[in-house]
């Protein structure tokens, strides 16, 4: 649904009460004024002068039209005083009924192409019975009424089809015949029909409906260009802006369309630069994997050879096979822990982990290929079980990258030792020793820095423990442990990681 049109509809469903209380409002005011105009008309003109005319002949009498006369009311037969416009009057007043007479001095008279109302007025003595052969007769309740102390009745009803408004007044003199007064007003033909409001009053949703439909043209064409901007920058993928005018809803929507769109870019960027991470990534790791991959397959087709022909194998080729098939194995797991510390912390496990476990698990792993090097991996634990909180795999891939380096890089008939240790502080103290070559400072310090995406670290030699240690790095920062890198005391390299302990 359009706004134009949905804000038309709110305007109509917002003034259709408020057109139906106006009704009401103007049509109990309305109402409200014809009986106090009335009854206020009709008391004032019996106190005029008609008091004296309605005794004399209160089967016939009618008021005089026009206004009351100015002076005094003056008894049957008195002359009228001098220099008065007035005739002087001869006789009884006419006998037999009168038409009915124009509306009262303070009536306003009836709108412009309508008839006016007509009026009718009917004595009643004390009694409430009426002389007048045409008066209506008086019911029981409203003469309950009079009884009971009212000074006024006021009736609705009908009267030859038409509205019609009696007033019964209560006069301010005792007995007679004119005691009481009967004003009937009846609504002219073509009047105004109950019920259905005024054309002033339908005019309000008119001109609301109207002023809507006027006041927003400015509002939907600045959606409009601004829906247009929107599509147009999503075309370009966020690169064209869109233009923010104003202080109003319309200046703000932009202004979050802005915003949106630069966190948009953002994450675009991020995305781009992840893809072009992932795909160095995978292009180094197949160089990382089809190397000693290759050279695998070399040695197992030189063993196979061999033994085809009955010789006997020779222990460095099948060292060697051994050798790359440990290195294939460190490096998948390597790139698989990569992948979870890449992910986020979504992927971490907190989970209560016991060391020693961790590094049974880690020295039987590669004691084989200790032994093919000739190099002795040893532990020392305590006996008590050395629990932490953590991801138990990223762990234990991160000791078993730093036991790995050890033994890839040390001498033959040398040394790896893991040695665990547990505070009274509450924190425990892993160290991995060995008496390999060990890494010059300036060197220690850039591997620190590095990250496993850098190209220099996936490499072979001596440097290419940055995979490995910066992934070891990474786990201790998540769990919130310390790494260093200090030379050890028997000329290779000692890696430290120290964090809290739990309960278990």
């Amino acid at each position: 649904m359009k706004l134009r049109l949905r804000l038309a509809l709110t305007v109509v469903a917002v003034t259709v009460p408020v057109v139906a209380g106006l009704t009401l409002a103007q049509r109990s005011l309305r109402l409200r004024i014809q009986e106090e105009v009335l009854q206020a008309s009709t008391l004032a003109q019996m106190q005029a002068g008609e008091k004296e005319r309605c005794e004399a002949a209160p089967d016939s009498w009618t008021p005089r039209r026009g206004p009351p006369p100015r002076d005094m009311p003056r008894k049957p037969g008195e002359s009228p005083p001098p220099n008065s416009s007035e005739p002087e009057r001869r006789g009884p007043p006419p006998s037999g009924p009168r038409p009915d007479m124009g509306p009262p001095p303070d009536l306003p008279p009836g709108k412009l192409g309508r008839p006016p109302p007509s009026f009718s007025y009917f004595p009643y003595d004390d009694r409430l019975v009426s002389r007048n052969t045409s008066a209506p007769v008086i019911s029981e309740d409203v003469q309950q009424e009079l009884r009971s102390g009212q000074g006024v009745v006021i009736r609705r009803s009908t009267y030859d089809g038409r509205p019609a408004l009696e007033v019964l007044l209560r006069m301010p003199w005792e007995g007679g015949p004119c005691a009481f007064i009967l004003a009937r007003r009846v609504e002219g033909p073509g009047g105004h029909i109950e019920g259905v409001p005024p054309p002033e009053v339908l005019l309000v949703p008119l001109l609301s409906l109207v002023a809507v439909v006027v006041a927003l043209g400015p509002v939907v064409r600045r959606v409009r260009q601004l829906t247009g901007e929107v599509r147009a920058s999503a075309v370009s993928r966020y690169q064209q802006p869109v233009s923010v005018r104003g202080n109003d809803e319309v200046a703000e929507l932009a202004r979050a369309f802005q915003e949106a769109r630069a966190e948009i870019q953002s994450q675009l960027s991020q995305q781009e630069a992840r893809e072009q991470a992932l795909r160095d990534f995978l292009a180094n790791t197949m160089h990382d994997v089809m190397t000693p991959l290759t050279v695998l397959q070399g040695h197992l087709s030189t063993l196979e050879q061999r033994t085809g022909r009955g010789d006997a194998t020779e222990p460095a080729v099948l060292a060697s096979a051994m050798g790359e098939a440990h290195y294939i194995a460190s490096l998948v797991h390597n790139l698989a822990a990569a992948a979870r510390l890449e992910a986020g912390a979504p992927q971490v496990q907190r989970a209560p982990v016991d060391l020693n476990s961790v590094i049974a698990r880690v020295i039987g792993r590669h004691q084989p290929i200790a032994r093919q090097r000739r190099i002795s991996l040893e532990r020392g634990v305590p006996e008590a079980p050395v629990w932490v909180n953590g991801d138990v795999t990223l762990i234990e891939q991160a000791v078993s990258n730093v036991v790995f380096n050890g033994i890839h890089h040390g001498h033959e008939d040398g040394h790896v030792a893991v040695v665990l240790e547990s505070t009274r502080q509450g924190r425990f103290h892993l160290r991995v020793i060995d008496d390999g070559p060990g890494i010059p400072e300036e060197e220690r310090s850039r591997l620190m820095e590095r990250r496993f995406r850098g190209n220099a670290a996936r490499t072979r030699g001596l440097e290419g423990q940055g995979l490995g240690l910066h992934i070891t790095q990474h786990v201790a920062q998540v769990h919130g442990w310390t790494l260093s890198l200090l030379p050890s005391e028997y000329g290779g390299l000692e890696v430290s990681m120290e964090g809290e302990v739990t309960g278990g």
